[in-house]
């Protein structure tokens, strides 16, 4: 997770103002930072011989954004390749509420195993409050996709170049803070009202092992994350 941060964020985000700070022009300096997860991300594909579907996205618009970029030499095409990667997972994860399970559930085996699977399968299939809790907690997470994507739009569209990658990134994890309380507040009461997780198994103690910054934002996480790439 922290080299995650670090390589999605933290690296990107100095990088564009230290090369503003040299006199790199904004589209240049976007390209270039933008360019250092989506290089990590090749490389993490070529250790693991597996190629992530959400890692050829983020690369394509990179190109699709750099190529029209360079053409109008306008920085705010880069700037709303970061719109476009939210989009891309909110409308994945929305999708899923039309799969006969959600994204939630699925995300769930993460932290239940084996253990809690067939509890999980059971409760899925007798419990209605269980099935209405997973599917709003996978529109929960969606539609906070498409709020990001919504804000950074309009900051894209209307704000200085040069301040909008800080902005966007202490957006995004706004966001994703909200929807991370939010999960584990619906976890918990849904747990002391039905007497069965949400998530996992059934902690050792007696609570559940509800998402927290490992958890229910491993979803924005790894997406939030890989998608901080665009934001610088």
């Amino acid at each position: 997770m922290c080299v995650s941060l670090t390589v999605n964020l933290v690296l990107p985000l100095g990088l564009y103002y230290v090369l503003r700070a040299q006199g790199v022009a904004q589209w240049q300096a976007l390209l270039l930072s933008g360019a250092v997860p989506t290089a990590h991300a090749v490389g993490a594909a070529v250790v693991r011989r597996r190629v992530e579907v959400f890692d050829l996205v983020v690369a394509g618009l990179l190109v699709v954004s750099a190529g029209l970029s360079a053409i109008n030499g306008s920085p705010r095409m880069l700037l709303l390749k970061d719109v476009a990667i939210p989009v891309v997972l909110g409308l994945w994860l929305l999708g899923t509420l039309l799969a006969a399970r959600p994204f939630a559930f699925h995300f769930g085996r993460r932290l239940r195993g084996a253990a809690g699977e067939a509890d999980a399968d059971r409760a899925w299939r007798e419990l209605p409050e269980f099935r209405g809790a997973l599917r709003g907690l996978t529109l929960l997470w969606g539609g906070s996709q498409m709020l990001d994507a919504a804000l950074s739009a309009v900051a894209a569209c209307t704000l200085p170049v040069d301040v909008v990658p800080v902005i966007g990134r202490f957006q995004s994890l706004g966001i994703l803070a909200v929807v991370v309380a939010l999960t584990v507040r619906r976890s918990r009461a849904f747990r002391k009202r039905y007497g069965i997780p949400l998530f996992g198994a059934g902690a050792r103690d007696g609570e559940e092992a509800v998402p927290s910054g490992a958890g229910a934002g491993t979803v924005a996480a790894d997406g939030q994350a890989r998608a901080s790439d665009g934001a610088v």
